[in-house]
């Protein structure tokens, strides 16, 4: 972690107004691509409609409560797991402010019928957002309007049979996070406090993902694909391998996604839409040795989610989901050249020790929610739990920390593929502190900082447009 890490945003527009539906245009994408059908919104283009275009666009406006700018010591981006980001400025406020934000992602893809049922394509795909605090304070994840600068959301190419299965090459999602994020958090307001959470990777980089065809199972139907990342090759010590299981099983009215995600060497976090390449974004790292021999180590982390859906009636609808986080921790090393700091669920009560300890770590974080859909309205309402972390670590690292997030709200479909929301929502920590081991900082997912109080609250509304 280098004072600034892609595991730790200290002002996140995204979850100001959680579960605004940038989940929903943009998962409409993803889960098309899953089943291997053409974009039901995209626009066609091109010799034989060979190209599509689709996407969203979205901008709000909140009010936020027990907010608190620039409260604490270390830079506002420095990562939760330094033990220098712990401190918060003494007499410092929480106060109520105005946030905007805006954010829009296109998908850009191509289909070519190879005959014989085979039918190559690709799909490009990246988001740009940009958000304020009372009008003039500029909230970028990382300084510029790219979400995740260097990565791309989708960049890849697929072969696909209907009687065979697919296979899809190059950057793009993981189900841990795309599915976790939409159907589930996105349609309850709950996008990032459910999907941005836990010990998961979200973008991967140089990925195969194997796809079946569709499966006749138990008078239902059933799809299996297996996915695997090496990361960034140019690390040899500390060579990074992730590994996604996911089944999704239909059946009438019910739907049941589960998700394993086994991933070795990836940096060390608990942000579920981090991108997985290496311990370090930088190679230099892999062969760094400090002169006491200190070297940065290697790294586990896994989940395992299961979620379902079921359709009570043509009106409601319940979800839910689970989720097993397990972390190896990560021992602190600092390498002069790339500045970056590794480090998570460390040891910090010897403050004369070379390299403090990591400790290994488990939680389970609950999702239960529900929606009541009457002709162009839809209202929700859902519940994230947080639970505290299980470790023999003897420092507090936010393990014995949870979260509860609740939401409330309505969208009104206003017009073909523009939508209106308004959703109200709530945190409760059960002690002031450091936030619970599955956020990847304190005040994640709310903009409340757990350090500063315990409550906070929040109204957004806002205007989605599906192009």
């Amino acid at each position: 972690m280098k004072n600034r890490t892609h595991q730790t945003v200290s002002v996140q527009t995204d979850a100001i107004q959680p579960g605004l539906a940038a989940g929903l245009m943009k998962s409409t994408a993803i889960a098309a691509m899953l089943l291997g059908n053409s974009m039901s919104q995209a626009t066609d283009f091109g010799p034989e409609g060979m190209f599509s275009l689709t996407g969203f666009a979205e901008a709000t406006v909140g009010v936020q409560g027990n907010y608190c700018l620039n409260c604490q010591v270390a830079t506002s981006t420095a990562s939760k797991q330094l033990r220098a980001s712990d401190a918060i400025i003494p007499g410092k406020q929480y106060d109520t402010v105005v946030t905007t934000n805006w954010q829009v992602q296109p998908y850009l893809g191509a289909k070519y019928k190879l005959g014989k049922g085979f039918e190559i394509s690709g799909l490009l795909s990246q988001r740009w957002r940009q958000g304020t605090i009372n009008g003039d304070t500029v909230e970028t994840r990382y300084g510029g309007t790219v979400d995740v600068p260097d990565y791309w959301y989708e960049k890849n190419i697929a072969l696909r049979h209907d009687d065979y299965g697919s296979v899809r090459i190059g950057s793009m999602t993981t189900r841990g996070w795309s599915v976790a994020d939409y159907p589930y958090g996105g349609n309850l307001g709950q996008s990032d406090a459910w999907g941005a959470s836990g010990a998961g990777y979200g973008m991967l980089t140089n990925a195969i993902r194997i796809g079946s065809r569709q499966l006749d199972v138990a008078e239902g139907d059933l799809f299996l694909e297996l996915t695997y990342d090496q990361g960034n090759t140019n690390f040899k010590r500390l060579s990074p391998a992730f590994y996604e299981l996911y089944a999704q099983y239909h059946r009438g009215d019910l739907v049941v996604d589960a998700v394993y995600q086994d991933a070795v060497n990836g940096g060390a976090g608990a942000w579920g839409h981090a991108p997985f390449t290496g311990v370090t974004p930088y190679a230099l790292d892999d062969s760094y040795s400090a002169s006491n021999g200190t070297r940065f180590q290697g790294n586990h982390q896994s989940i395992a989610m299961l979620m379902a859906r079921y359709q009570l009636n043509a009106k409601v609808e319940v979800s839910g989901g689970i989720r097993q986080n397990n972390w190896s921790g990560a021992s602190t090393a600092y390498n002069p050249a790339t500045q970056w700091t590794s480090g998570f669920n460390v040891d910090y009560s010897n403050p004369l020790a070379a390299s403090n300890p990591g400790y290994s770590a488990s939680s389970v974080d609950l999702l239960l929610g529900g929606r009541y859909r009457s002709g162009p309205w839809t209202f929700f309402t859902a519940m994230v739990y947080l639970g505290a972390a299980d470790t023999h670590n003897p420092s507090e690292r936010g393990q014995s920390n949870t979260a509860f997030f609740n939401t409330l709200g309505l969208k009104y479909d206003y017009a073909p593929g523009l939508q209106l929301e308004a959703t109200a929502g709530m945190v409760n920590y059960s002690k002031k502190g450091l936030s619970p081991m599955s956020m990847p900082g304190n005040a994640s997912f709310s903009n409340v900082d757990s350090r500063i109080t315990q409550n906070g609250e929040w109204v957004t509304v806002g205007m989605i447009y599906n192009f």
